[in-house]
This record gives C-alpha cells, sequence and structure tokens, in this order.
C-alpha cells in the first residue's frame, strides 16, 4: 500500500512555518509497511484544496490530510473532502456537547462558529481529541469506485501525533497487508557524489529489490540510503543488508558509517576504543571542529581542549608556533599547520593534536593562497601528516569542508 501526506495551511507556504508532521507520519507510517509516494502543501483555497485531495484519491490507497479542522472560514478541509467524497456533512451534537463543555471548563463562552468542528462527513468514524478541541475524521472507502482510507488529522503536532498514536494506527493495522519495509544508511567521507554514484551504481543497479538515493549530507560527507520491503522484517532486512556489504567492500575504509552515525560519533567511539585523547588548534574554523567534538555527550573522555589561533601572536602564544615560521612560510601554510597540530598536542598532552589553519573567505584570498585553501595536520608526536586542500563554496561550507577533513584525518589514523 502507498499513502499521501497533505499538509493545509496558508501559513506553510510562507518562509516562516515548515511542515514537521510529515516526518513523524511517515516513519510510522513506514513501520506499517506503507510506502509515502507523495507529499503535497496546500494553502487554504477551496479549489486547491479540492484539486489536491482529488489527485491524492487517484493515484493512492492512503490519503492523510493535515490541519483545517478549526473553526475558522479558511478550515476547509471537512468541506473539501466531503465534496470530493461524494458525501454530505453531518454536525454531530455529541461533539457540540463536548465542545461546550470543553469551553465552559475553562470558563469561556463558545461562539457559535466552533459549531463546525462538529461536521463529520458521511461514514466517517469520529477520533476524538484529547488535547484539543478538533476531532479528526477516519474513512475506510470500499465501494464501487475502489478502496481508499482518507483521514483527517488536527494540525498541531501534539494533537496530531497524540490521535495518530491512540487513535489511527492499530485502524491502519487491521487494513494494511503485512508488509514490512527496512532501511540502511551508508555514509561516506571525502568522496564527492558523482564519483560515489559513478562507482556504486554498478552495484545497486544489479539489485532491483532494493531501493537505493544517493545524497549529498554535510559537506564532505555523502549518504547512501537503502530500502526494502518483504513479507517480514528480517527478508527485508536481509535484501538491504547484503547490498550495504557490496557497497562497503567497494568503498572500503571511506564508509565511516553503516547506521546512521554522524562522523564526530565515529571520531569519539575510536578515540574511546583506542584509550587515545584529542586536541586542537584552529584557525579559520574558529573553534567549529571542537563545537563538533563535543556535541557528542561523553566527549569530556577523550577531548582535552583547544584554542581559537585567529591572531598570529596568539598562534606562538597558545599553540608555540615559532614567529620566525609564521613570517617564513605565512599564517596558511603546511609548516603553520603542522607548528599547530604540534604545540597544541604539547601545551595540552594529548594522545592526537590537530592544526587547522587556511582562507575561509568572502576576502582575504590571493593568487598564491586562494579563498578555500586550507591546511589540516594531524600529528600524534611521531608521524605527523598534512592535506592541503582548495575547498569549493562559500565561508560556512569551507569552514564544514576543513572540520570533516580533520575527523576524517583522525579516524584514519585511529583505525590503523
Amino acid at each position: 500500500m502507498n499513502a499521501e501526506i497533505i499538509a493545509i495551511g496558508s501559513e506553510l507556504l510562507t518562509p516562516f512555518r515548515q511542515d514537521t508532521n510529515s516526518l513523524y507520519l511517515t516513519k510510522k507510517l513506514n513501520e506499517l509497511g506503507v510506502e509515502v509516494s507523495f507529499k503535497s502543501v496546500v494553502g487554504d483555497r477551496r479549489e486547491n484544496l479540492t484539486c489536491a485531495i482529488q489527485t491524492a484519491l487517484s493515484r493512492v490507497d492512503i490519503v492523510i490530510l493535515m490541519g483545517g479542522l478549526g473553526p475558522t472560514e479558511d478550515d476547509l478541509t471537512r468541506e473539501c473532502a466531503a465534496e470530493v467524497l461524494r458525501k454530505p456533512l453531518h454536525r454531530d451534537p455529541q461533539i457540540i456537547a463536548a465542545l461546550r463543555a470543553r469551553f465552559a471548563s475553562r470558563g469561556w463562552k463558545m461562539s457559535p462558529n466552533n459549531e463546525q468542528q462538529a461536521d463529520v462527513i458521511e461514514g466517517a468514524e469520529v477520533l476524538p481529541n484529547a488535547r484539543g478541541s478538533a476531532p479528526g475524521q477516519f474513512l475506510h472507502i470500499n465501494d464501487q469506485g475502489g478502496e481508499a482510507v482518507v483521514i483527517l488529522l488536527p494540525g498541531p503536532p501534539h494533537e496530531l501525533t497524540a490521535m495518530f498514536e491512540e487513535q489511527c494506527l492499530f485502524r491502519l493495522r487491521r487494513l494494511t497487508p503485512s508488509r514490512h519495509i527496512a532501511t540502511r544508511e551508508l555514509k561516506i567521507a571525502m568522496i564527492g557524489e558523482s564519483m560515489a554514484d559513478h562507482r556504486a551504481a554498478p552495484i545497486y543497479k544489479k539489485r532491483t529489490d532494493v531501493e537505493t538515493t544517493i545524497l549529498a549530507g554535510t559537506p564532505g560527507e555523502i549518504q547512501l540510503h537503502l530500502r526494502a520491503q518483504a513479507d517480514t522484517l528480517e527478508a527485508a532486512q536481509k535484501k538491504v543488508d547484503s547490498l550495504a556489504e557490496a557497497l562497503e567492500d567497494e568503498f572500503d575504509d571511506a564508509v565511516f558509517s553503516s547506521k546512521g552515525e554522524s562522523m564526530e560519533q565515529i571520531v569519539g567511539y575510536f578515540l574511546e576504543m583506542k584509550g587515545a585523547t584529542l586536541a586542537v588548534a584552529e584557525s579559520c574554523t574558529g573553534g567549529l571542529l571542537a563545537e563538533r567534538i563535543t556535541s557528542v555527550p561523553g566527549s569530556s573522555r577523550y577531548f582535552l581542549g583547544g584554542a581559537v589561533v585567529y591572531d598570529n601572536s596568539v598562534k606562538t602564544a597558545l599553540a608555540e608556533v615559532p614567529a620566525r615560521l609564521i613570517q617564513e612560510h605565512g599564517a596558511v601554510s603546511a609548516p603553520v599547520a603542522t607548528a599547530l597540530a604540534e604545540g597544541i598536542r604539547r601545551k595540552c598532552n594529548s594522545t592526537l593534536g590537530v592544526g587547522i589553519t587556511g582562507v575561509a573567505g568572502p576576502g582575504g584570498g590571493t593568487e598564491q593562497k586562494p579563498v578555500g585553501l586550507v591546511y589540516v595536520a594531524l600529528t600524534d608526536g611521531k608521524k605527523t601528516e598534512v592535506a592541503d586542500r582548495k575547498y569549493p563554496g562559500d565561508r560556512n561550507r569551507i569552514r564544514q569542508w576543513a572540520t570533516q577533513q580533520a575527523l576524517d584525518m583522525v579516524r584514519r589514523r585511529l583505525m590503523k
């Protein structure tokens, strides 16, 4: 079975509000073995909403409408759904009584327009709303026109979530066939999207029973999303795991995560496993590397600290970079990155030290040292390596690229 989710509300078509309910509903539907084939956002216009519902019913088995169940003139979901389904609305006196009691319990007088929340589509099951005033509706249609499920849910997330959990899941389980969806997510470091697909496509194209999607994540990260269906979860999982193994063989140690972990989580795992510690000295990344590392709970067990060393005098004071080295090679150079890594490692007495220096832009670049040029150094006191890269993008993306490079260098060093 497949589904379409329609978010209703003109405010969702502005830059100020976004639909988050569909993410929750997609997860829950997938757990039932239901594919979400379409998502759409529709404003509060009768002709647009009617068209959206009609289109959805023509192409999916389950249509979920979110929002537009309030008491105002622009709350049109009930009327539009009834019109498309060619079913009358009737006003339920029990719902009106419950609404009056709800208002009275708060010491409020109910205005007459609230009564439209009691309009129920013929044949619908009313879904009580324990957290709000607008009840939902559940319709299972099985007639000469075909079979479909239409669900009307309130828009506020806390109301929608509770109603779907308590009122919809058990109803859908009775109607959906036994079908299960399994997923895997592989994350690949420091390989471009086109190259990743060039290498992955010959493998995943042979597996038509698994849906593969390639996405560019944060700079320096490519994600391979694998998805398969089967009659049992075990069978579906076996399909995606088999393809995941083949892809991991192809990309080898470029795959840093196979279960959705972030790069900073993986680096943390390796540091703890090896009993190693880390310190960093950052120039152009301005503390972003330290922020990423410390975003992981428990990072104090392996991250000793670091310094943001923008000014050259601070590079000397906090990371012991010789002033003559900066004068001779410039602040953005491999020797200075190396000195930053070595100096911060000594200062903090850590197992590993990382030094980053570069030109993040948008200004400050030269022909010899353009915007995007970054040096990342890693040392353990015995062996030092330096990555010399020219990263694309704006200031934020260059800084993200640099920190991803640094974390990946730490990961690869600890894998040995």
